[in-house]
């Protein structure tokens, strides 16, 4: 850059910034809240279509979208009652100027997590909590984290009522409300005004109450005439291969689907011709399968040209998509090997994406006929070549 160029960049620069930015997301407007999981499914799994007009911003498929929710109001309200606090104390906020205790519950701060710090405050000042200061000690991260599964900072302050805080100690003790981020499961060549998502919606019980996940319960329950703040996140080691030539096989169990039913959009779209090959997986065919008719749709056309179903609750045996890739062993060998297919892992990654892992090594292994070494050599080299991409959680 030369000497007058740096004079004139800031100007151009805010001529050109977007007027959204982290700080201030798109207020997006929820359009289509859908159950996909039949009635008989253990889960509510849920598409939504957010309606993406006047946005002026932009996402590529691979790329997620944060999703910036407010907490439960009746959540919040019972922590007020609990604090002794009316909701319209004055409280400082993690940035700007103050505001009432109810918007901070509501908008800025975590409710539902208990924080160390918080967990700290209520063994010293709780006359009746031991357990809890011996489990803050560093050695019993394990006991402590036992002890608080299904725990919430509610929970907390309604069985240690001696614990006492005023409204702006309390909202110290807490984190920043974080956006949730989901991949996008649509492409702006096929819903140019839109962005659709696909969500379980978290809900449990646990100690006498039912929990409920923040940003999932907002889409699902109290999205639907309030803005719902968007801001694209870019996710650059998940984007589809350059070549459209290029195959690429896709692991998506569950909500991982999302990213892959924006490709074949994509793919559609461009007239790509590389092959696509999808692997999907869930509980029970008849409720679970999510986007079922969609994917068939693409089998028929053939912008699908293979699509391999594990249904882990539909016969005795769990059957998972990591069985189905050891089934199709030497067609997947095949597709990365000699044809150059890039291979593609989306969703759980404490169990599934380890298992999926192993399996692709296990492949390579004996399919190429490697050792142990040179199958994990392999794939690295998979991974360092953008070949091989995962976007896990």
């Amino acid at each position: 850059m030369h000497a007058d160029a740096t004079a004139t960049a800031p100007a151009t620069a805010t001529a050109a910034a977007p007027r959204y930015t982290r700080a201030n997301p798109f207020p997006a407007r929820l359009v289509v809240n859908r159950r996909l999981s039949g009635p008989e499914s253990a889960k509510d799994t849920r598409h939504f279509e957010l309606d993406l007009r006047g946005w002026g911003l932009s996402f590529e498929v691979g790329d997620s979208l944060a999703v910036y929710a407010t907490n439960d109001p009746e959540l919040v309200d019972e922590i007020i009652r609990a604090l002794d606090a009316t909701g319209d104390e004055k409280v400082p906020r993690p940035r700007g100027e103050p505001t009432t205790l109810r918007e901070a519950l509501l908008r800025e701060y975590s409710v539902t997590q208990p924080t160390p710090k918080f967990l700290k405050a209520i063994a010293q000042r709780a006359s009746a909590a031991p357990t809890l200061g011996y489990l803050l000690a560093p050695n019993r991260k394990q006991d402590l984290e036992t002890y608080l599964w299904g725990m919430e900072i509610v929970d907390f302050l309604l069985e240690h009522p001696s614990a006492r805080f005023a409204p702006e100690e309390f909202v110290g003790l807490l984190t920043k409300l974080q956006p949730r981020l989901y991949s996008v499961a649509s492409s702006l060549m096929a819903f140019p005004d839109q962005v659709h998502f696909i969500v379980d919606v978290v809900r449990y019980e646990s100690h006498g109450r039912l929990r409920k996940g923040v940003c999932s319960s907002f889409l699902a329950e109290r999205a639907d005439d309030v803005p719902v703040p968007v801001f694209p996140s870019v996710a650059k080691h998940f984007h589809l291969p350059e070549d459209p030539n290029t195959p690429i096989i896709m692991i998506g169990p569950g909500t991982g689907v999302a990213p892959f039913r924006a490709y074949l959009q994509e793919r559609k779209a461009i007239g790509a011709k590389g092959k696509n090959w999808l692997f999907f997986g869930s509980q029970h065919e008849k409720c679970d399968f999510a986007y079922g008719d969609e994917f068939e749709a693409y089998l028929k056309e053939g912008i699908l040209t293979r699509l391999d179903c594990a249904w882990s609750r539909d016969q005795p045996e769990k059957i998972y998509v990591q069985h189905r890739m050891k089934e199709n062993a030497a067609e997947i060998w095949k597709w990365i090997d000699a044809e150059g297919a890039h291979f593609f892992v989306c969703g759980d990654a404490r169990r599934m994406a380890k298992d999926v892992d192993a399996t692709l090594r296990k492949i390579v292994q004996e399919q190429g006929a490697k050792s142990v070494d040179q199958a994990n050599e392999y794939v690295e080299k998979l991974k360092s070549d953008k070949r091989y991409k995962r976007d896990v959680y």
